[in-house]
């Protein structure tokens, strides 16, 4: 017989890597078939090796080795390992089984790399046969915390595994933090997301339904339900499971509910189903095994999902589902805003409780576990392991503060958002990254419509998205913002300004969220520079400031005790509505003599108006204005700088104005800095300073008033949005 060695020396000669795939249940099937599909895509570069094992091949379970026949896949072993008797004896005996049989497989494959995946018993029985063996191991979705024994066993097969490609930045923080070698890391994301991102969008999802629970149910009028043993603590989570049944039945939804795994306490639940008649119930359908791509139809368009498994932590956020997590088996688990968690229980009361609160909403999508491209990442890291490097693992004991402070330069470079500025004219995406860097932009003339705005945002976006792949910017979520009066808790533009019609009263967030799988921000572009400049600008480390932006309109926002304030109906800080002056011109509001409509660039344009009608009074020598062209506050600070009276005249009028409202700012809230923003703040920074100093009093003469050094205060501002909530979870 050949040996190992000169096996793979023959191998690499053709300089096509062997990657065996070991797939052990249902669920690992889910998240290594679509690297299997990629692997299968390119012969060129790989050779595919399947080998199935564990309760693919029990009748109990659904046989579900079948499913990875249909796919077309060559299955170059079955090896039984389950010893029957689902307690933890039968768990320790399978794992030796499984250790007996695999060396003789293995042998004669001998594969490169093998791919692992979990913390499945099984998998660690081919992480130990395949290290002893001195095959490189390639472990998918290590690092992360759960709860129960599967950590334990997780980790185990991180320290056997020389690879190790993780779904989560945090995952690979507890990597590093384990001494792994950082280099030999790949943040690539959940395979099963590259499938379910875009299965959700099929359209056969009502087939599916109808398939399983029944013609008459309706989407998201139906529960799916799945609920494991914990092997830890087996008597409570067969009383967790008994009263989550009672709740359902009183609940008296249709269900489809799944039998647990394989693990010790499975048999005791299935006895408990039976005991209730689930299988007989008229609200259930029971079954064994559900193809993955059928039941992520059913999880994303359930009206709620229930139980322990993780699917309804990972796959679930993407679709926005509702989500009860029982007991501890997922505890530790990273999640979005859709999972309640009910950590315990005495009766099924509380459990219903959760339902009634969950059952039918919806939440923003959550990409907490990737992104879509988790496989061609996978693929391109196969290609550069350097199979001449010794198999011997180093453990990285003295790197481990240097590599995370590594890793965090690299986290503000790469983590982004999308942020999008529906501006009067223009309608701007950029991609920002941590460190406010604008790292692309895309502007568009704004359409007239909402339905062509949102089309039109979800186009731009979609290319930002794309183009985000290739500058290694990985997007976090999307960030909103607009003129007028918003709801940011529920995504809503209330009120909207004259200069964006009929944008009132439309929900923004809801069709960009699902369209993009994405979670989505939405508040005013005033509120959006004042958290711009908390977070990149002069604001940063000030507790209490005010920012004015003097535009085409006047806003502004309020940051008191590091908070954005937004009042109980989100009409706080429309700072250019204070009245300065009750015989003023008219606003775009309707008042008179607010503060816009004398220091705004679109109030100087009226009061021209007003004043002059000839243009030729505004010109000096050395400026023209154009026949067609409207005189807008741009020309007047030209004319003024030139030494025109009459635009000089206008200027001054506006800029005490806008003084007289910021005294009145520093008299209500007294903030300790004023940022002045926009394109005509460098304009009235001094006559501001001049009428604190004039008319605010002695205890506010000193405030600090400064001009923004942003360039896109609107944009950061929405970015800042995503950044700062989705990071703060695990920084």
């Amino acid at each position: 017989m050949k040996s190992l060695g000169y096996l793979r020396s023959e191998k690499r000669l053709k300089q096509r890597l062997r990657v065996c795939v070991a797939t052990c249940n249902r669920a690992d099937y889910s998240k290594l078939a679509p690297i299997m599909f990629g692997i299968k895509s390119q012969p060129e570069i790989f050779d595919l090796e399947v080998v199935v094992l564990g309760s693919h091949l029990i009748d109990d379970y659904g046989n579900t080795f079948r499913m990875i026949e249909q796919d077309e896949f060559d299955i170059r072993s079955k090896l039984h390992t389950i010893v029957r008797g689902e307690d933890e004896a039968a768990m320790v005996e399978s794992v030796g089984l499984a250790l007996v049989k695999l060396p003789d497989v293995l042998q004669r494959l001998a594969p490169d790399i093998l791919l692992v995946h979990g913390d499945r018993f099984d998998a660690l029985a081919l992480a130990t046969a395949a290290a002893l063996m001195n095959i490189r191991i390639l472990h998918l979705e290590g690092g992360e915390v759960s709860g129960t024994i599967d950590d334990s066993i997780r980790h185990s097969i991180s320290k056997l595994a020389h690879y190790h490609a993780v779904c989560t930045r945090s995952a690979e923080r507890h990597l590093i933090s384990m001494c792994e070698d950082h280099s030999h890391i790949l943040l690539a994301g959940c395979p099963s997301y590259d499938k379910l991102l875009s299965a959700h969008q099929r359209d056969d999802y009502t087939d599916i339904i109808k398939t399983w629970i029944g013609d008459d149910v309706k989407e998201q009028n139906y529960i799916v339900a799945l609920q494991h043993p914990v092997t830890t603590d087996i008597q409570n989570s067969i009383k967790i499971y008994e009263l989550m049944l009672d709740a359902l039945i009183s609940f008296n939804k249709r269900t489809l509910i799944l039998f647990p795994n394989i693990d010790a306490g499975s048999k005791e639940m299935v006895r408990v189903m039976r005991r209730k008649g689930i299988e007989q119930h008229p609200n259930f359908c029971a079954v064994k095994h559900v193809p993955f791509d059928q039941f992520i139809q059913l999880v994303a368009h359930a009206g709620c999902m229930i139980g322990n498994s993780s699917c309804g932590v990972r796959e679930a956020g993407a679709f926005g589902t509702p989500v009860i997590n029982l007991g501890t088996r997922q505890t530790g688990r990273e999640t979005g805003e859709n999972v309640l968690h009910v950590r315990d229980a005495d009766t099924h009361n509380k459990i219903y409780h959760a339902l009634e609160l969950q059952f039918g909403k919806r939440y923003p999508c959550s990409k907490i576990y990737g992104d879509g491209n988790a496989v061609q990442r996978i693929l391109k890291f196969m290609q550069f392991i350097n199979l001449s490097e010794p198999l011997q693992k180093k453990f990285c004991f003295p790197a481990v503060k240097e590599c995370i402070s590594q890793d965090i330069d690299h986290i503000l470079e790469t983590q982004s958002a999308l942020a999008v500025d529906l501006g009067g004219t223009n309608l701007r995406v950029a991609i920002v990254c941590m460190k406010g860097k604008v790292v692309n932009k895309y502007t568009q003339l704004n359409p007239k419509t909402f339905e062509e705005r949102i089309e039109l945002i979800l186009t731009m976006c979609k290319q930002a998205m794309a183009d985000a792949i290739h500058l290694n910017c990985r997007i976090l979520g999307v960030g909103v913002s607009t003129g007028g009066r918003v709801n940011p808790q529920d995504g809503i533009v209330l009120h909207s300004t004259k200069l964006i019609n009929e944008w009132s009263s439309v929900d923004i967030r809801t069709p960009i969220s699902s369209a993009l799988h994405l979670p989505v921000w939405v508040d005013n572009d005033g509120n959006c520079a004042a958290l711009a400049e908390r977070k990149f600008g002069h604001g940063k480390g000030v507790e209490n400031f005010v920012t004015i932006i003097t535009g085409t309109g006047i806003g502004g926002g309020i940051i008191q005790h590091n908070e954005l304030i937004h009042g109980s109906t989100f009409c706080a800080a429309e700072l250019g509505h204070i009245v300065v002056s009750l015989e003023g011109p008219e606003c775009m509001c309707g008042s008179h003599g607010c503060i816009e409509a004398y220091s705004s660039g679109g109030g100087k344009e009226t009061e021209h108006k007003k004043q002059h009608t000839d243009k030729d009074l505004l010109l000096v020598e050395g400026m023209t204005v154009n026949n067609k062209e409207q005189v807008n506050a741009i020309h007047l600070i030209n004319a003024a700088r030139l030494g025109n009276s009459k635009a000089e005249s206008i200027l001054h009028t506006a800029g005490t104005a806008l003084g007289l409202g910021i005294v009145n700012i520093l008299h209500m809230i007294n903030p300790s800095l004023v940022i002045l923003s926009g394109v005509l703040s460098e304009h009235y920074e001094n006559p501001v300073r001049q009428v604190i100093s004039q008319r605010a009093l002695l205890s506010a003469q000193g405030t600090k008033v400064m001009v923004s050094e942003l360039e896109d205060p609107a944009l950061l501002g929405a970015a800042s949005m995503v950044l700062d909530y989705t990071t703060r979870r695990t920084y």
